[in-house]
């Protein structure tokens, strides 16, 4: 019994048939025109946050090695994402009511295809990479970096959420 172990595998669960990905350009479907409300009075606009997070995805995917990442033409199966909001969420107050930290939530909707038959295998709505920062003392850190770390875990879920398929 203890032989058997209870599952657990250092390999991946992708099928062998796929052994290359193409990761479409992220869009940016973000309304920043839209007027703020109770639920919506965080949101904050990023330039080229898409191009950041493509480049990250195509990298986590380079470095875990399970898809290689290619041209959309030569890929078994091709990954598309849109993001659709990026939050600045006060999480702690100092005595005096300012903002000591924040957490960015990066949120984006996924879908994963099979290219050749042209078959969704699976498809993930407002997934999500976060991050927090304090905005003084010793942990103290800028949003851009905070902001990149958002985008590493993001990058990190959706490579698990691809390769791992819990």
């Amino acid at each position: 019994m203890a032989c058997a172990g209870c599952g657990y595998s250092t390999r991946s669960l992708v099928s062998t048939q796929y052994r290359t990905i193409y990761i479409a350009p992220f869009a940016n479907t973000i309304d920043i025109t839209q007027e703020s409300d109770s639920s919506s009075r965080y949101k904050v606009y990023k330039p080229k946050l898409e191009t950041d997070v493509t480049k990250s995805v195509i990298n986590k995917f380079l470095t875990d090695g399970n898809l290689k990442p290619v041209s959309g033409e030569n890929a078994d199966v091709v990954l598309r994402g849109e993001l659709v909001e990026f939050r600045r969420d006060p999480v702690r107050y100092t005595d005096s009511d300012d903002v000591l930290e924040y957490r960015l939530n990066i949120v984006v909707n996924l879908a994963f295809r099979d290219r050749k038959d042209d078959r969704l295998l699976w498809e993930e709505k407002r997934f999500t990479g976060d991050a927090t920062y304090f905005t003084s003392g010793a942990l103290a850190k800028s949003e851009d970096t905070a902001t990149a770390e958002a985008v590493k875990d993001l990058s990190r879920r959706i490579v698990e959420r691809v390769v791992e398929q819990w």
